[in-house]
């Protein structure tokens, strides 16, 4: 959410003291007071500077699923959310950790919670070899062969102040730690490559979200027609960290959109929310509700609406895949071996 000009500038000496610490943090691990760890095998991060989404999950999914093809079964180590570990006190899964489940279906393993190190250490004993570590820019606690950074093109230094008068998590000068740069949402910036090689001599890649499927939710089995799709009047609907992307991508693949509501990052929706949006849909002369494939893993088990519902599938297409691989594989070659844990 972006904050108000009067409220930013009330709260920026706050993210001058935030900016300050993760300075701070840096150059501890950097130098050895505090202590990273390293794992037994190939670690490859996937994360971004800001607050909120880039694409992550995607790229994470994109990169499990390239390894699966070259006869690789990676592990996946991410916190999860709400912090539970693998599950939240209802004993429902964290929506990005559900999700990365179902789509590669046993083709990779799945370390869940706040100690990435202790869930990467177990798996590594069973076998484990390769780790993607999600949302691991800032997880300085864990060494890694490959940091691959996001940036979306829409707005890529979240308003260029530091959280919490912006969304940016630390200074735009942490991208010398990038090996890779993937800009999203475009296919092609070149201003944003000259700011971006301020920072980093790391090559630069694109990116962008490519509809697979629209599906009924939430039992994503059953896709939606093309040409239904085009005819739809859809109500959206998100509780994702960059809503704005997400109603722009909808604008981008030809759905039409006659309302839209957004909710915080991660939001479980209730009954009575649901109630609400399919009023609110009903009231502007919508003719189905379409969310996230996220947003499904969050919905209410018992959805009493009138209008559908649907859920977006997607995945990231890459401008040159197989350019990018070897960029990840040369930061990974560039690292030593680690024969024990």
């Amino acid at each position: 959410m972006t904050l108000p000009p009067i409220a930013r500038l009330l709260v920026r000496p706050l993210g001058l003291v935030y900016g300050g610490v993760m300075r701070l943090r840096r150059d501890l691990y950097q130098h050895g007071v505090l202590r990273s760890r390293r794992l037994r095998g190939t670690v490859i991060s996937v994360g971004n500077l800001t607050v909120g989404g880039t694409g992550k999950t995607p790229m994470v999914l994109w990169i499990a699923e390239r390894l699966a093809a070259e006869g690789h079964r990676p592990a996946i180590l991410t916190r999860g959310y709400p912090g539970l570990g693998q599950s939240d006190a209802g004993g429902r899964t964290a929506d990005e950790v559900a999700l990365l489940r179902e789509r590669l279906d046993g083709r990779a393993q799945f370390g869940v919670g706040k100690d990435r190190y202790a869930a990467g250490l177990a798996l590594a004993r069973d076998g484990a070899q390769w780790f993607i570590l999600d949302d691991g820019f800032q997880h300085l606690a864990l060494q890694r062969d490959a940091d691959i950074v996001l940036l979306d093109a829409t707005d890529p230094f979240g308003g260029g102040e530091i959280l919490p008068a912006g969304r940016l998590r630390e200074p735009r000068s942490a991208l010398a730690r990038a090996d890779v740069v993937v800009i999203t949402r475009t296919s092609h910036a070149p201003a944003l490559e000259v700011l971006v090689h301020r920072f980093t001599k790391a090559p630069i890649f694109y990116a962008q979200p490519r509809l697979d499927a629209v599906l009924r939710a939430p039992a994503m089995t059953v896709a939606s027609p093309e040409g239904d799709q085009r005819q739809a009047r859809y109500f959206a609907f998100c509780g994702i960290g960059n809503p704005l992307a997400f109603f722009d991508d909808l604008r981008n693949w030809g759905l039409a959109v006659v309302g839209r509501r957004s909710f915080a990052d991660h939001h479980r929706y209730s009954a009575a929310e649901m109630r609400e949006l399919d009023s609110a849909a009903v009231a502007v002369g919508a003719s189905a509700l379409i969310c996230t494939e996220k947003d499904v893993f969050n919905l209410t088990d018992s959805m009493d609406t009138a209008l559908p519902i649907y859920g977006c599938r997607i995945r990231l297409a890459l401008n040159d895949e197989d350019g990018f691989w070897r960029a990840v594989r040369a930061a990974v070659g560039r690292t030593e071996p680690v024969t024990q844990a």
